[in-house]
């Protein structure tokens, strides 16, 4: 944590600091579980099937010249910048050369511009010498294309190199400029993995390839990587699949297999989708979860700009114990197929790759430097999307940093004070957040809409609201902000206009399916963590429906499609994943 003592965490106006460098991961106490923490009782190998994951394969972004490629192409990404866009795609060991480089142009046949960029990489668990290549990232290149003109469209290809192959041609379209009249629509998604999400899925690739969304946007809870031990639980009578295949039979202490069903793979053409007794959707590998699901969002990724926000799931490669605290048998006793008596389970328990946010910071790059924000974590994007992280550097944050550890006169926690999900903090104060939002410039863009991972207000009450309220409530509302939108209660919630303390602003609603902005006074609040994830729906369990809840769906699996009709009309509407219908719609209307 070192060169972040200036805690932004106390300070209640959150600001932002440019070009802030990731925080180290803190060694203070070594990790001592297994070199590859792999949630599988039976087989112990990485590869599983030999191609990257136990009985789950996803094609890469380029398809490889040989049957034994050296180096890949397996992930390809764009995402906003002002005035541009930035080129994203991974690899395995690298590209080769002393820069990555993309050909671009405003003709598929003439690629006559050329960027180049720069490249990370982090010491992942398990290295990618160890893991298929077509099935593996650990290098991570960004290459950006500055000065584009806007709302058009742009055609580029990244060159070959160090074993792997040219990408086809692809294109992008920049996005609208400040003022510019025109339509656009928005898929926006929380809560995405890959159990219950086929169908999410497949209208968000038919919007992406049709053109009927300019961009997507994730706000959190992000692959579910972290949810790799599920292999290693076994399997209660209440979960809707189960999915390592023992289902809750477990290898006969002599080693042999009691379930056979766990050794028959996938049925010819099934996809990882929905679960099923001959496998399922996660991989028993943190990092090859987080491999797998950006292949899965390929047909996405490649044709519109995918931009992100920080979940609780990003934080590191647990959040809690098993039932009989099997991770901490595992992580930090090195026992496998084991129980504890208690969960012990702290911040040095997951591999140092796979704590403080470490793969999401690298998996990603989004406008944070650009827009005055601190790398994925806090941007604004297009003057009308601000995306903020609502899981730390904020008085009670809920992943909260070092300090909150401490006792006495520490200036370090000791190893059982600390949680799973510490990270951050991510920047300090330098400037204001009220000022960053105060800068759009609303005769050209009437419309702003903040998003971050969990809600301010929802029926599913939770003292982290409280929190983000304190922290952010004031400064949306005296900045203008027309909506708010988060997820991380897995239910669809359509809040009624709500000033400050939760109060109802009536004035704002014209009907059911109708409200006005009213500045400086109310927010509407939409909460959808619907679309789709090992974890299913949130339930009620008896509570009732409070006051400030217009709709709420706890059924079906979905997202928010958000359509800007012009400068005084929006559209919020609940797409149902399994048939693509309309659930819920709310227009949004300028008022005052």
């Amino acid at each position: 944590m070192k060169n972040f003592a200036l805690l932004a965490i106390l300070v209640a106006s959150v600001g932002f600091v440019v070009g802030a460098p990731r925080p180290d991961v803190d060694t203070a106490f070594p990790y001592t579980g297994p070199a590859v923490p792999i949630a599988d009782w039976v087989d112990q190998t990485i590869n599983g099937n030999g191609k990257g994951f136990p009985r789950l394969t996803k094609p890469p972004a380029v398809e490889p010249k040989s049957k034994r490629p050296t180096n890949n192409i397996n992930v390809i990404t764009t995402s906003y910048i002002p005035s541009g866009i930035n080129i994203h795609f991974q690899t395995p060991f690298g590209i080769g050369r002393s820069a990555p480089e993309v050909k671009f142009g405003r003709s598929a046949h003439e690629l006559n511009q050329k960027a180049v960029g720069t490249t990370h990489t982090y010491d992942r668990t398990p290295p990618c010498a160890l893991v298929s290549v077509t099935q593996c990232s650990q290098f991570f290149h960004e290459v950006q294309l500055k000065n584009l003109h806007p709302d058009t469209e742009y055609f580029y290809q990244i060159p070959g190199g160090n074993g792997t192959t040219e990408s086809q041609v692809l294109s992008f379209r920049t996005a609208l400029s400040p003022g510019q009249h025109g339509q656009f629509t928005v898929a926006i998604i929380n809560d995405m993995g890959f159990t219950n999400a086929k169908g999410t899925h497949k209208f968000l690739t038919a919007g992406a390839e049709s053109g009927e969304f300019s961009f997507a946007w994730h706000g959190g809870d992000i692959s579910y990587a972290d949810d790799w031990y599920s292999g290693i639980l076994p399997c209660e009578s209440d979960w809707p699949v189960c999915y390592n295949g023992t289902s809750s039979e477990l290898p006969t202490p002599d080693g042999t297999i009691d379930n056979p069903d766990y050794l028959i793979p996938l049925p010819k053409g099934e996809i990882a989708d929905q679960g099923g007794p001959l496998g399922g959707d996660i991989s028993v590998v943190y990092e090859s979860n987080w491999d797998l699901w950006s292949q899965f969002m390929m047909p996405i990724f490649s044709k519109i700009p995918y931009m992100v926000n920080p979940g609780n799931h990003e934080a590191s490669c647990a959040e809690f114990d098993g039932p009989n605290n099997e991770l901490t048998a595992l992580l930090n006793e090195d026992i496998l197929n084991g129980t504890a008596p208690k969960s012990e389970l702290t911040y040095y328990s997951c591999p140092p790759s796979q704590r403080n946010f470490t793969a999401y910071q690298h998996r990603f790059r989004m406008p944070g430097e650009e827009s005055g924000g601190v790398s994925n974590f806090w941007y604004s994007g297009l003057a009308h999307f601000v995306s903020f992280d609502g899981e730390t550097d904020y008085v009670n944050s809920p992943e909260f940093p070092f300090v909150a550890d401490l006792s006495g006169n520490e200036t370090h926690p000791q190893e059982n004070e600390t949680f799973p999900t510490d990270s951050g903090p991510f920047g300090y104060i330098n400037g204001s957040f009220r000022m960053n939002l105060a800068a759009v410039d609303r005769a050209k863009t009437p419309f702003v809409f903040a998003m971050s991972h969990r809600p301010m207000y929802s029926t599913g009450t939770a003292s982290y609201q409280t929190h983000m309220r304190t922290a952010f409530e004031d400064l949306f509302l005296e900045a203008g902000v027309d909506a708010y939108l988060s997820g991380h209660i897995h239910w669809y919630e359509r809040l009624k206009p709500l000033g400050r303390n939760g109060t109802i602003d009536t004035s704002a609603i014209v009907n059911e399916n109708t409200y006005k902005t009213n500045k400086n006074v109310s927010m509407v609040h939409i909460v959808n963590g619907q679309a789709g994830n090992i974890e299913s729906h949130s339930t009620l369990d008896g509570e009732q429906i409070l006051n400030i809840t217009a709709v709420l769906n706890t059924v079906n699996y979905g997202f928010t499609k958000l359509t800007v009709f012009n400068s005084t009309t929006a559209k919020f509407e609940f797409v149902a994943a399994s048939n693509g219908s309309i659930i819920d719609t709310v227009h949004l209307i300028k008022g005052r």
